[in-house]
């Protein structure tokens, strides 16, 4: 049974458009996906891409909660290496304060970036991610003023008290295991590391040490999905997809290409195979091939939640996207 769906976003800049026109394309989608009943809308952090404008991520998601009623907002997520843990308790409990009860914080150790802007980003900072956990515990001492048996010296106002539900978000089992040793949610990311999905989600689950919030593990996988009224014309939509983690393959980032007939005239077979690698546990076709490979995914690694993102040029096809995948919301095999 396909019970919860959210949406992963990035803003994605398109070839010929603005910054301005991707996140006029994010509120649109935002506004759509609550009438259709997503759980969830994350925006992501990352940088010096000009296929993304979510990199300010904090002031995104306040621009379209401003602009929904009800669907939660969040973060999928913010590299929490990239900042002072302070700064992002003030900024998510000021969302959290604005936005009672719809703000989630999901939050990443990788730079999201290339290594010189990750170093522009951090300064003096820990690189790599190597105290990410420390981060997280001076973060959540910041939100919660029951967690742990210190005090900071430095009060989070806004922040404190505030009740924001920090998720751990991962391709790997770095993050499912401090997850699981933290009693918080975690969500995995499958949309670009399809190999270990089931081995970190088994390990968070197998892991996980009940909180007082969390009492038994909740976990999510993110996954591409690109849905159209046939298979054929949902590959067709896919290949935007392709040839911008094609761009990342080559080092080239560049803003979202629209659709082509034959990807084939595009890549080398090498190129093929490191691309189908990052992008390998892609769910792309009509209704029905999406719920059949959805309810796989989701027997597969009996996550609680299934984010879906998609790559699409162009705006009405990706609407209709999403709007398909929403239609499977409750759906079983036993029809739709």
């Amino acid at each position: 049974m396909i019970n919860k769906l959210s949406i992963l976003d990035v803003s994605p800049i398109i070839q010929g458009g603005t910054v301005g026109d991707a996140l006029k394309r994010t509120v649109d989608l935002a506004q759509h996906a609550e009438q259709w009943g997503y759980t969830r809308y994350w925006l992501a952090e990352h940088h010096n891409s000009p296929s993304i404008a979510s990199s300010a991520t904090a002031v995104v998601i306040g621009h379209v909660a401003s602009q929904t009623q009800s669907i939660r907002v969040g973060s999928g997520g913010v590299m929490l290496p990239n900042h002072a843990a302070l700064a992002i308790a003030e900024q998510f409990g000021t969302l959290d304060a604005l936005y009672p009860g719809r703000i989630d914080l999901g939050l990443g150790r990788a730079p999201g970036t290339d290594p010189l802007t990750a170093k522009a980003l951090r300064g003096e900072r820990g690189t790599h991610g190597q105290n990410f956990p420390d981060q997280l515990d001076e973060l959540r001492k910041y939100i919660d003023p029951t967690y742990g048996t210190s005090r900071p010296a430095i009060r989070a106002i806004p922040g404190e008290g505030s009740n924001v539900p920090i998720w751990l978000l991962g391709s790997s089992d770095f993050s499912a295991a401090l997850a699981a040793e933290q009693g918080l949610p975690f969500a995995f990311a499958g949309h670009f590391s399809p190999t270990y999905i089931v081995p970190a989600l088994n390990l968070y689950k197998s892991q996980f040490q009940s909180s007082i919030t969390y009492p038994k593990p909740y976990s999510m996988v993110a996954v591409n999905v690109i849905a159209a009224e046939t298979d054929e014309e949902a590959q067709y939509l896919a290949t935007s997809m392709y040839q911008l983690f094609l761009s990342f393959v080559r080092s080239r980032s560049a803003p979202l290409a629209p659709p082509v007939r034959d990807m084939a005239q595009i890549w080398t077979q090498q190129e093929k195979f490191m691309v189908e690698q990052q992008v390998g546990s892609s769910i792309i076709g009509s209704k029905e091939t999406v719920q059949k490979k959805l309810e796989q995914l989701i027997a597969a690694t009996e996550v609680d939640e299934v984010m879906v993102t998609a790559y699409i040029h162009d705006h009405a096809a990706r609407l209709r996207s999403f709007e398909i995948v929403a239609s499977l919301i409750g759906c079983s095999k036993n029809g739709l």
